[in-house]
């Protein structure tokens, strides 16, 4: 079995970056997340600079892996690259993420009527 982001094949930098891939993000958006500069998550990727203990567990925990498994490749990780989602996978996701806000948008409307009547109930008026 090949150890894709073991110590022996792989530097911070490449975990960092598949990481970052495997949560669908791209380094734009997560410097963005992370409050930094491109450049700077650049360099952490590219292993030219390390980011701080406090960076270094923030990323940890918006890419879901370990700080142990950033720094040497042992730990909660990944086990190897992830494949893209095939364009029907993908559109399957956009459509229930879809379907979930309008969902959403219907719950809302309830509860705000819902609150209003409560309210109502509340003020002794006639529902």
């Amino acid at each position: 079995m090949n150890d894709w982001f073991g110590a022996e094949t792989a530097t911070f930098g490449d975990r960092l970056a598949g990481a970052r891939e495997a949560a669908g993000l791209s380094q734009e958006e997560l410097a963005a997340r992370l409050g930094v500069r491109l450049e700077t998550l650049a360099g952490w990727e590219d292993d030219v600079a390390d980011p701080r203990a406090n960076r270094l567990q923030m990323v940890a925990g918006m890419l879901n892996v370990s700080i142990m498994w950033l720094l040497t490749g042992e730990g909660e990780g990944l086990d190897g690259p992830v494949e893209p989602m095939a364009e029907q996978a993908l559109e399957t996701v956009r459509e229930t993420v879809t379907e979930i806000r309008a969902i959403r948008s219907v719950l809302e409307e309830l509860d705000t009527r819902l609150g209003r009547l409560e309210r109502k109930l509340l003020a002794g008026e006639e529902v």
